[in-house]
């Protein structure tokens, strides 16, 4: 029996309790191939009493029974491991090698990184005559994003279960499909009533009504800045804890001591990754401006290269985006590039040649951008990349944080301390040199409009919990 128009609150799976039913879209179709249900703020409200009953007791669980019940639900999440990355390569269109060896496996990793984190956590410690405790901060509410969607729920999750906290989770109602297959293996991993829930459903009517709910305390959402904002405000009327995870704009900096075709070669591979669908994309690419042209013909070449089509194709490189909002988002944006001057050295708008259906973008480069045009200032969230020419190293720093976003910087060269010279001018929560393997272990997380906190492995428990002081004499 399908689970999809169901919720699961306080360890059951339940119906809407005002039936309204939502399509999901397969992005490659255009079609609509199940659907969920649409909650209301009565589900959110069952939800998070149940997340608040069973606050009570999870809340003083011991560290080792936290610990078990994280590796019985990777267990779990292991055997189900392939039914996730079909529903992720459905619900986004993701091909289904990307889908299982990144973002099913995203979620593992985070998964057995928080286990080693809490492995090694303290809970407690002694500082002069004060005993500092760090205790669950409660009923929080997680609100997650399509692009990543395991990843986001797992950062989230994991965290807030190893800190001893209780939560009620709304996955994209874009790509909700994921996170039912999620709630199912926290059902089979015995996760116990209340401590997970999760309701699916818009913004409007469940996102925004959990951060306003007085009996949350706290969010953790990821997703546009826009959302977040309001996300924020709604949230502040109750004071509580906000940890976001917002847009990017991220400044790959090629210097002039790199391998400039490697890195321009890397660099559109790591702009194009999930379709470009990536907060922390290196979608602005900066070279010197003596060797601009040499760029734009490595850049042509490399992105040539990507295959754009059918995600269940075993040589597909590239799917859809998401949805006909993104489609059309992205198309408006390519737009803007060719008429504000940039030079469109492949790709363009509509779609790859060979494909009449299926939200499919064009692997697209543009070459001469300036900083004050529009593909280099609004986050694409396409297969998209902007290469901007500079003059020296002080412009390209320049350039690389002039932004509102400081999510992610990427930084390119034949010395590592060169590179991390420049590193320490960059204006972001995580700046990536010479284009390393993902570490599950780093924080993850962005400076201005990119949002606050941080997640992965111990500062994702972190955020999670409260700290209080105790103060006296004696052992």
């Amino acid at each position: 029996m399908s689970n999809h128009e169901l919720f699961y609150i306080d360890g059951e799976w339940v119906a809407p309790v005002v039936p309204a039913t939502l399509d999901v879209i397969n992005p490659a179709t255009e079609e609509a191939y199940t659907k969920i249900s649409a909650g209301s703020k009565a589900d959110v409200d069952k939800a998070v009493a149940a997340a608040k009953a069973a606050f009570k007791t999870f809340s003083k669980t011991s560290h080792a029974d936290r610990l078990a019940l994280l590796k019985k639900i990777l267990e779990v999440y292991n055997e189900r491991f392939e039914d996730i990355g079909k529903a992720v390569s459905d619900e986004m269109g993701a091909p289904m090698s990307f889908a299982l060896d990144a973002q099913a496996w995203a979620g593992r990793a985070h998964m057995e990184a928080t286990i080693k984190a809490l492995e090694d956590y303290s809970f407690s410690e002694k500082r002069g005559t004060t005993t500092v405790v760090k205790e669950p901060i409660g009923v929080c509410a997680l609100i997650t994003p399509w692009n990543w969607p395991l990843n986001q729920i797992v950062c989230k999750v994991a965290p807030a279960i190893a800190a001893g906290c209780t939560v009620v989770l709304k996955p994209s109602e874009i790509a909700p499909i994921s996170g039912i297959v999620f709630a199912e293996v926290m059902h089979a991993a015995g996760v116990p009533k209340g401590v997970f829930n999760l309701v699916n459903g818009d913004g409007p009517n469940v996102g925004q009504v959990m951060a306003g709910h007085p009996d949350v305390d706290m969010v953790s959402f990821t997703g546009s800045t826009r959302a977040g904002i309001i996300v924020a405000k709604t949230a502040a009327d109750t004071v509580k804890r906000v940890a976001q995870e917002l847009g990017g704009k991220s400044a790959n900096i090629i210097l002039p001591d790199a391998d400039l075709e490697e890195a321009v070669t890397k660099g559109v591979q790591g702009c194009f990754g999930n379709t470009g669908q990536s907060c922390d994309a290196p979608t602005r690419m900066l070279v010197p401006a003596d060797r601009h042209d040499e760029a734009l013909g490595f850049a042509k070449v490399a992105a040539e290269a990507f295959k754009t089509g059918d995600p269940k194709a075993a040589d597909t490189d590239l799917g859809p985006v998401v949805s006909q909002l993104q489609y059309d988002k992205i198309q408006r944006l390519i737009q803007a590039g060719i008429d504000e001057g940039a030079t469109l050295v492949t790709g363009g708008t509509g779609r790859p040649e060979h494909l009449n259906r299926g939200y499919y973008i064009r692997p697209t480069i543009f070459g001469g951008v300036t900083r004050d045009m529009t593909i280099a200032r609004e986050e694409i969230f396409g297969p998209v990349l902007s290469i901007l020419p500079y003059k020296d190293e002080a412009e390209a720093i320049d350039i690389a944080n002039d932004t509102v976003y400081g999510l992610a910087a990427y930084i390119q060269s034949g010395d590592i301390a060169h590179a991390r010279a420049v590193a320490a001018e960059m204006r972001a929560g995580s700046v990536y040199l010479n284009y390393p393997d993902w570490d599950v272990f780093s924080s993850f997380g962005g400076y201005k409009q990119s949002g606050n906190g941080r997640e992965y492995a111990d500062f994702g428990i972190h955020d999670f919990l409260e700290i209080k002081s105790i103060i006296g004499y004696g052992d």
